[in-house]
């Protein structure tokens, strides 16, 4: 027998297995109900509503009757958290950009610092203050 065999067969009897196994258990249920499956009904009834209260429930209102002080608090509550949110990211993006141009600020008061020390040094005539003033000239 070749693989292929094997697995047909194996497989077809898996399922005749199952299908026995099945009708034993349904057959073996009585059909009186135990007091906890009775409990399980009943929570069963308090999750799931009749259609036509579900129906009722997915209705929309219509569009020109006035929302309910509950849908209007919502609404509030959901633009108030989202105006707090653009607030705070507007503030960090402000916060960064403030700190990038004070390191800009100081690199270049460090480059023009750097600079006019270098001309100081290169410039200098021996007397002190070295200002072009107190150069002698002959």
């Amino acid at each position: 027998m070749s693989w292929r065999q094997v697995i047909l067969l194996s497989s077809l009897l898996a399922m005749v297995l199952l299908c026995m196994l099945q009708e034993g258990t349904s057959a073996s249920v009585g059909s009186r109900q135990a007091p906890g499956e009775e409990a399980q009904e009943g929570m069963k009834q308090k999750i799931f509503m009749q259609e036509s209260d579900a129906s009722n429930f997915l209705k929309r209102r219509g569009k020109r009757s006035p929302k309910s002080q509950n849908e209007v608090n919502a609404e509030n509550r959901q633009k108030l958290r989202d105006d707090e949110l653009r607030r705070e990211y507007y503030e960090e993006q402000r916060n960064e950009f403030e700190n990038f141009v004070e390191e800009q600020r100081d690199e270049q008061e460090e480059r023009t610092r750097e600079a006019v020390e270098q001309w100081r040094q290169w410039h200098y005539d021996g007397l002190y203050p070295s200002y072009l003033y107190n150069r002698h000239h002959v």
